[in-house]
């Protein structure tokens, strides 16, 4: 198993930049697929971005392309959100998560979760 804590979050501007951050313990992080989600209330869970274990490939959802980046660095068992040009429809819990084996968009094919770190963009 492996556990989630992430980190990051907070109140910006429109326009502003935040990097969320997705520490792991417990199991051997570098075999696992990792994705950012985000919700918000009466809204269904979205995919933001995912990154394969390796690091080799990367995907971004259609909402955020061009203005937020996934990254991870195995060797410090982290997993990394940078968000760029924040707009408000921006605000939301953003979530990380991992699975094994084959890599999906699609939050129900994720085993283990973060608790969540709200992410509001107001001016």
């Amino acid at each position: 198993q492996v556990q989630l804590v992430e980190s990051g979050g907070g109140l910006v501007q429109p326009g502003g930049s935040l990097r969320l951050s997705c520490a792991a313990s417990g199991s051997i992080f570098s075999i696992y697929h990792m994705g950012w989600f985000r919700q918000v209330p009466g809204k269904e869970r979205e995919f933001v971005a995912g990154i394969s274990w390796t690091g080799g490939s990367t995907y971004v959802g259609d909402s955020v392309k061009g203005r937020f980046t996934i990254s991870r660095d195995n060797a410090k068992r982290t997993v990394y959100l940078q968000m760029n040009s924040l707009k408000p429809e921006d605000t939301a819990v953003y979530s990380c998560a991992a699975r094994r084996l084959t890599f999906t968009t699609r939050p129900d094919g994720y085993n283990y979760w973060g608790q969540g770190t709200q992410v509001t963009v107001s001016s």
